[in-house]
């Protein structure tokens, strides 16, 4: 019998932890253990084996090396708004303690989930962010001071502990047809508000790429840490517009001012402007240069692919709720025909001109 290497997926309750689990144990070789506090609701991880616990439990160090755990993909986060002990509890101190379990059982190798919100959405931020920059992420939003404090953490843990392969993956802002994400929420408002005179260039990644990236990493990718974005900078005008939405525009003072007062009373900004107000107005945009060189992995969705698809699928939950919704969507069905012929065209390594002139000849 041939023994399978171990993988222990945390937060499998969870959006991601459950997806990636799922992609994991469909492949050959692995055997994979799901953990969280309760079981997942998705049925896809009927072939992961699930252990009920918190990644802050004590035990967890003689659970991963009693399970000769090799590799831990860590994605048990709390996505919140506003700063909060919960918050900085779970994300925080969860994953030191995942880190230091791992440590205390010999595993080889920790993959963390992280943003390009870290770097942070400053007016004199470089054109492009690369890995090696500051991590200068707003302290009035929680998952991104979160975020900041996690990887200053994995700074000082990937030198005590060398021998942990230590891989960070940092998304900017995910979209599509399932995922809930502040971009998504964002989009989904019948008037988005937007700050006047400020436009800033934006990056997306479709939710299946983060999936795959967190999957390749996972199994073969080279430790360290990449930022993972879609093909494509777009301005924020041109996103909303590929999601059918329309701006509406705020005095970036009344804004700030109406963001402070509606936090002081405790009133829920976040369903009103789910994106810290920064980051609608300057610019954060990764470098994808290690992506592409170091980390070997492409997107499959660009960002234009991935908007279309997002906006194709909220336009259908509006209107109609019937299962068969997507197969009438006549606009969905030919962003799909276009972005399986660019798929194909990049595999083959012919760009769409050279194929339609082919065609034409």
């Amino acid at each position: 019998m041939i023994d399978k290497r171990v993988i222990l997926v945390t937060g499998v309750a969870g959006y991601w932890g459950a997806r990636v689990a799922a992609r994991l144990a469909g492949q050959p070789g692995f055997h994979v253990i799901g953990l969280d506090t309760e079981p997942p609701r998705d049925t896809s991880c009927q072939d992961v084996d699930l252990i009920q616990a918190d990644v802050r439990n004590p035990l967890l160090g003689e659970l991963l090396a009693s399970e000769n755990v090799d590799t831990v993909c860590h994605l048990s986060f709390t996505d919140s708004a506003r700063p909060s002990e919960a918050s900085f509890e779970a994300n925080v101190m969860g994953t030191m303690k995942v880190c230091s379990a791992c440590a205390e059982a010999g595993v080889r190798k920790v993959v963390l989930k992280s943003s390009t919100a870290v770097y942070g959405a400053h007016p004199d931020n470089s054109a492009f962010l690369t890995e090696e920059h500051s991590l200068r992420g707003s302290q009035r939003y929680g998952y991104s001071r979160d975020m900041v404090q996690i990887e200053t953490f994995a700074n000082g843990f990937r030198r005590q502990e060398p021998d942990i392969a230590l891989t960070i993956l940092r998304f900017p802002n995910v979209v599509g047809p399932r995922v809930d994400t502040p971009m998504t929420r964002f989009l989904s408002e019948p008037w988005t508000p937007v700050l006047l005179g400020f436009d800033p260039l934006m990056q997306v990644i479709h939710e299946d790429d983060v999936v795959e990236a967190l999957v390749h990493s996972t199994v073969d990718g080279e430790q360290g840490v990449y930022n993972v974005a879609a093909e494509g900078v777009l301005p924020l005008s041109k996103i909303m517009a590929l999601a059918g939405k329309i701006g509406l525009p705020v005095f970036h003072p009344f804004a700030y001012w109406g963001a402070g007062l509606l936090g002081g009373t405790r009133l829920r900004l976040s369903r009103c402007v789910p994106i810290e107000l920064d980051y609608i107005r300057y610019s954060w945009v990764a470098d994808l240069t290690k992506m592409r060189e170091v980390l070997c992995f492409t997107p499959h969705y660009t960002a234009d692919e991935a908007l279309r698809e997002f906006a194709g699928r909220h336009r259908l939950s509006r209107y109609r709720s019937d299962s068969a919704a997507l197969s009438y969507d006549e606009v969905r069905l030919r962003d799909t025909i276009e972005r399986r012929r660019r798929a194909r065209s990049r595999q083959d390594g012919v760009s769409l001109d050279e194929e339609g002139e082919e065609d034409d000849d």
